[in-house]
């Protein structure tokens, strides 16, 4: 792949040229982790012998010893992310449901909780719409309709894929004067960022095109040029906004790949739907179609409906942490004794 890359012609063709040189950064990541645990490994090995007969430092051999079984643990869970799409780049979108303002405050600390887990990770981000609420809430934050963010991450697709789904939350809701609990729900949907081929043609008699000012909570925000794009497609109704770029050209690319993704998750639904592996009606983000559960009152919980997954450090999990979580779905899907 480097010598391919040192080619006088590589650019010429754009799109596979970044195509490629992607796929060998995230080579190289992959075999530099491999090629670090192994170096340390043999650091260990080292150490256990000159540690045999020191107390202190077979304790401290111990603690690496963990430390490098947490890192196997974690690397080990990729054995099962053997999808089409799954190392690639992911983008979620987070919709506001049934709940009103509190749903709307509610997608806004799922984004937070999301961006928080990407930090962890070392994947960037990168809003690409947000559709805000009327109005701010008590603290003066505006709650989100909806928000689709583009992650860039080696794998972040097959971790994420499974955080599609109802969320539920439980609260005291600092909307009520009355200091009632109130329960909200949002919809999260995870889709690869897929590059449009070449030889893939979308009728334009089949979309609409609009363009629009960017908005936000302020003046600061707001688009004095009509750069974001929104494009609809006609028969399958499926709709994308794009904001994030100055250039309308270069959001109206993006809003491409996101409707790319999005028809073709359509498609291969469809073809799952025929051989009746998946059920293919059209889930709302309402009572009954929940994938976890996030209780703030009268108790602390947050619970996984699928792998039964719990824990009462829900603030840990709205600050991002959800490895358990995400870890446990993945293994339940293959079925796996690990």
């Amino acid at each position: 792949m480097e010598k391919e890359i040192q080619k006088p012609d590589f650019w010429q063709d754009k799109q596979n040229a970044t195509r490629l040189q992607k796929e060998l950064s995230d080579l190289k990541k992959e075999v530099n982790f491999w090629q670090d645990l192994k170096e340390k490994l043999n650091e260990l090995i080292k150490l256990s012998e000159l540690g045999e007969e020191d107390e202190k430092l077979k304790k401290e051999i111990e603690k690496e010893i963990e430390n490098f079984d947490n890192k196997i643990k974690k690397e080990e869970i990729k054995v099962f992310l053997s999808g089409k799409y799954d190392k690639e780049d992911a983008t979620l979108t987070i919709f506001a449901g049934a709940g009103g303002q509190d749903a709307e405050d509610w997608s806004t600390m799922l984004l937070r909780m999301y961006q928080r887990y990407c930090d962890r990770k070392g994947w960037k981000i990168k809003i690409l719409h947000q559709h805000f609420g009327e109005s701010a809430g008590p603290e003066g934050r505006i709650g989100i309709k909806n928000v689709t963010i583009e992650i860039k991450g080696m794998y972040s697709y097959g971790l994420l894929k499974g955080e599609n789904g109802v969320h539920r939350l439980v609260r005291i809701s600092p909307f009520s004067s009355q200091k009632l609990r109130h329960t909200s729900f949002a919809l999260v949907e995870v889709l690869p960022v897929i590059e449009v081929p070449k030889e893939v043609k979308i009728d334009e008699k089949d979309l609409r095109i609009d363009f629009f000012r960017a908005s936000g909570p302020g003046g600061q925000y707001v688009n004095k040029r009509e750069t974001a794009v929104r494009i609809t497609h006609l028969p399958t109704k499926i709709q994308v906004s794009c904001q994030s770029e100055r250039l309308q050209g270069q959001n109206k690319e993006n809003a491409f790949k996101l409707l790319f993704s999005k028809l073709l998750t359509l498609k291969e639904k469809e073809k799952k739907s025929e051989l009746k592996d998946i059920r293919g009606e059209i889930i709302s983000a309402s009572w009954g179609n929940q994938i976890r559960s996030y209780v703030l009152h009268p108790y602390k919980l947050v619970k996984d409906l699928r792998t039964e997954i719990e824990t009462s450090d829900v603030e840990g999990v709205l600050d991002g942490e959800l490895d358990k979580f995400i870890e446990e779905e993945i293994r339940l899907k293959n079925d796996s004794p690990l």
